[in-house]
């Protein structure tokens, strides 16, 4: 293939030399035969990095400073009394550490009514919203009831006592009485070592555990109404220590992750420069064609 094209312009008797792609083929295999084993040399580095980071992963699991705990997650069903017969007032006691509190009732009249649930003992305050356990509410974080941005999110109400606006004769409450609790049963914290960690979440757990006697009340223009026809529950989620172990990663699966970054790194560094460069060769040695062609 010719490196070089003349071209005679006749009418200002000047000799023109173009350069064409083979130049920069030749200066291109001129650089790769400088180097013939660049290939491997990027994969040696490839390999090296991925050691590197599958080391970083295995020390910081054998030295992490974080552990990761259980508790029970049970729910319970609380047995509601009545304060006195006929009327829809009814209590309960738990003396357990709780992270739900869910009240459900049916068969009201169907009228607007005042429900008040009311936790009474030492530190009884819990939280409670209507956006509880919705999943896709807008704007709303519950364990920050006096931040800053209250104002601009809904939030909690933290109180001992909550009343709620019942319609149509049904209602379902959900609270949070404590927020330090694990809501699923797993949760992790940072320790020096395994013994502080264990007995931190225990203290956790046994400040939970509170004696505590809930009300639940159902009212009318502020008096209560007969609980004739009215079927009510209450469920509670309590929790007790089970176990902890320190954290842990899977060193052979953060191995197949860094191997997929660094794939995805070489194919972004490499491949598509190479694309864009043997595209704009083709292209070049294309219109070089049609120069040619052209000129017969």
């Amino acid at each position: 293939m010719t490196c070089f094209s003349v071209f005679i312009n006749k009418c200002a008797g000047i000799l023109q030399v173009f350069k064409t792609s083979c130049v920069l083929q030749y200066v291109v295999r001129r650089s790769l035969s400088k180097n013939p084993n660049m290939l491997r040399t990027m994969v040696g580095t490839g390999l090296m990095l991925i050691l590197i980071l599958s080391y970083a992963v295995y020390s910081n699991t054998v030295d992490s400073e974080y552990y990761g705990y259980e508790t029970t997650n049970t729910n319970e069903i609380l047995e509601l009394q009545l304060e006195e017969n006929g009327s829809a007032d009814w209590y309960a006691t738990t003396k357990s550490a709780i992270t739900w509190i869910n009240v459900s009732i049916e068969n009201a009249p169907l009228e607007d009514l005042t429900v008040e649930v009311e936790s009474q003992g030492i530190e009884s305050e819990w939280y409670y919203s209507p956006n509880l356990g919705i999943k896709d509410a807008d704007n709303f974080v519950c364990n920050e009831p006096q931040s800053d941005y209250s104002g601009l999110l809904d939030t909690c109400e933290y109180s001992s006592k909550h009343s709620i606006l019942m319609e149509n004769g049904s209602l379902l409450i959900k609270g949070r009485v404590s927020l330090n609790l694990p809501i699923q049963g797993k949760g992790y914290i940072e320790s020096e070592n395994i013994e502080n960690a264990e007995n931190f979440i225990k203290s956790v757990i046994r400040d939970e555990n509170k004696t505590r006697t809930w009300t639940i009340s159902i009212l009318r223009d502020g008096e209560i109404i007969s609980s004739e026809g009215i079927e009510i529950n209450a469920e509670i989620t309590s929790h007790d220590f089970v176990s902890i172990e320190q954290f842990k990663l899977n060193p052979i699966q953060e191995t197949a992750y860094s191997f997929a970054s660094l794939a995805g790194c070489f194919f972004l560094v490499l491949v598509i420069p190479l694309m864009i460069y043997y595209s704009s060769v083709y292209r070049e040695k294309r219109n070089e064609e049609i120069r040619l062609s052209a000129k017969k």
